[in-house]
């Protein structure tokens, strides 16, 4: 026997497309969909773009560094960074001060390389249609969810 009166509705579960966490999947597929043509023709994949606009803030850093930069673990940054360095976009080398820490270091081909990921880049902003305060405002409210989800899961 229902619990609910004979003529009454259950409660509506919320479809896929009334979900936040879909809407956020979803994008992510799309951006990543969007970024692949223009990173390919330049030689990267999203996740080293994503480690070389790390490198080109902070040359030199660790592997530790990085991962934590990139909210990922050693483990993973470290095969990422050997195909970086054999596609001569970066060096690596032990730190002076501490030989357990690999220092990563861009090569000429990854300092010039700059310039065509900024092209790539603004060709994904143009592709968003997006004003730049929208945008601002729409990657500040991704961070702080950012943020507020990895707090609550500590």
């Amino acid at each position: 026997m229902s619990k609910h009166a004979p003529d009454a509705k259950p409660p509506k579960f919320p479809t896929l497309d009334d979900k936040l966490c879909f809407a956020l999947y979803s994008s992510s597929l799309a951006m990543l969909q969007s970024y692949k043509p223009l990173l390919a023709a330049i030689g990267l994949t999203y996740p080293q773009y994503l480690a070389m606009l790390v490198l080109w803030e902070e040359d030199g850093i660790t592997v530790k560094r990085l991962a934590e930069r990139l909210g990922l673990d050693s483990g993973s940054v470290t095969p990422l960074v050997k195909r970086l360095e054999e596609a001569s976009f970066v060096t690596r080398s032990r730190a002076a001060d501490d030989e357990r820490n690999l220092s990563i270091e861009l090569t000429r081909e990854g300092r010039a390389l700059r310039a065509k990921a900024e092209s790539a880049s603004g060709k994904f902003v143009d592709a968003c249609e997006l004003g730049q305060a929208e945008g601002g405002e729409l990657r500040d409210k991704l961070k702080l969810l950012t943020t507020t989800l990895r707090s609550a899961n500590r």
